[in-house]
């Protein structure tokens, strides 16, 4: 399959599958950070990645991304993408509305793989890893 075919693939995904996508690819990459931290032990693990990973998290990072104008317009897009996807699952321990943002989330991070913008993905979650760190992150509800 040649560029433009994949280029085309990625752009006539739903939302979901994006989400789908990204919500992989993304925790892989916190969670190789972590690792790569010095953390080893599961529970430690996986409490300090739900700081990242977790749809709280990933709603927080969003507004934070607005309130720094992070985001080009094709990235707002695909963001938008996600979070408009009409999803036949439902929220766990959080709002609707924060549920589907992070979706949203998501579909960014599934939009920047699939493209082969591993660059901007990698600066994108890099910026997010110092945001939680710098405790910028305000938990949504």
């Amino acid at each position: 399959m040649d560029e433009a075919t994949q280029q085309q693939d990625f752009r006539q995904l739903n939302g979901i599958a994006l989400a789908y996508l990204g919500d992989a690819v993304y925790e892989v990459f916190i969670r190789r950070h972590l690792i790569d931290e010095g953390l080893t032990r599961p529970n430690q693990l996986q409490h300090k990645a739900t700081r990242y990973v977790s749809a709280k998290a990933q709603a927080g990072l969003i507004k934070l991304m607005e309130a720094d104008d992070l985001l080009t317009d094709e990235e707002w897009y695909f963001y938008k993408r996600g979070r408009n996807a009409k999803s036949y699952t439902h929220a766990k321990n959080t709002s609707v509305v924060t549920y589907r943002v992070s979706t949203g989330f998501e579909a960014l991070f599934g939009y920047l793989s699939l493209s082969g913008q591993d660059e901007r993905f990698q600066e994108l979650a890099q910026w997010c890893i110092k945001q939680v760190q710098a405790g910028r992150v305000e938990y949504a509800k």
